[in-house]
């Protein structure tokens, strides 16, 4: 099977930084903050992944669930080019989910595992996600992107969300139509939901830095979920909690913030 599509922010040497993305979206959507990242730590890297399903990795087998997810990861961890470099894994919402699964999987072990605003619990954080793909197949075809934001919009979708479930819209001639596998990625938003990788911090905590950050608001970290992470590093687990001001797109809604913790606590390399 083919590696994940991906793309290197940065020099080619030092640690490497994988990015994974949240449902629905691609690792373009982290382009930003890996820029800002990379201009203020030179001695890393970052490689943004396009999940299965997303992206430019659309076209993957079945089943689509947490672990296929992982060992996707997994198969891109072991790239001759990049398997002797110092790394560390970064997920966010469905991604944080993968990166819990795959991070037990990896050898040698990630130094860190960043997961942001995402939760280790079975939980119905990609609900949205589910009725994002009902709206998907009421869709017409569009005349362009802004045609398609504004239906989305009276969807009951803000525009900023609009705009970002639009990036999954291809021209086809005159129209502009979705690309999106809606039965597998259903399969993924279920397995996110039922999906419980407390067992993975457990375990991957003695070797691996499990750091999380949850939004001030609308998290899908519940407080008990944050309880629970705060009395393992109470009994010494290599895992910590750390609050950020924003909303679940912490990416968007506070990047200084965001890089700013990443710049403070990547290893040095």
């Amino acid at each position: 099977m083919s590696t994940l599509a991906h793309r290197i922010v940065g020099e080619e040497s030092g640690g490497v930084l994988y990015v994974l993305h949240g449902f629905l979206g691609s690792g373009s959507n982290w382009s930003a903050i890996a820029r800002r990242l990379v201009d203020r730590r030179h001695d890393w890297q970052v490689l943004l992944v396009d999940l299965r399903l997303h992206g430019d990795s659309r076209s993957r087998p079945g089943p689509h669930d947490i672990d296929a997810c992982a060992d996707d990861v997994r198969r891109l961890w072991s790239l001759p080019d990049l398997r002797d470099h110092p790394t560390v894994l970064l997920g966010h919402s469905f991604g944080g989910k993968v990166a819990l699964a795959a991070m037990t999987r990896l050898a040698p072990p990630p130094a860190q595992t960043w997961v942001i605003d995402s939760t280790p619990d079975p939980s119905s954080g990609e609900e949205s996600g589910a009725k994002v793909l009902d709206l998907v197949e009421q869709s017409p075809a569009f005349a362009s992107r802004d045609e398609a934001v504004n239906w989305i919009v009276d969807g009951g979708y803000d525009e900023p969300t609009a705009r970002w479930m639009a990036m999954n819209l291809r021209r086809d001639g005159e129209r502009w139509t979705w690309q999106l596998d809606v039965a597998g990625l259903r399969e993924l938003a279920a397995d996110f939901a039922r999906s419980d990788q407390w067992s993975a911090v457990e375990s991957a905590a003695g070797e691996t830095e499990v750091h999380f950050v949850r939004a001030e608001r609308d998290s899908i970290m519940t407080s008990e979920a944050r309880a629970r992470a705060e009395r393992l590093e109470a009994d010494g687990a290599l895992v910590s909690v750390t609050e950020l001001p924003g909303g679940h797109w912490l990416h968007v809604d506070n990047p200084d913030g965001l890089v700013q913790l990443l710049v403070d606590h990547l290893p040095r390399v």
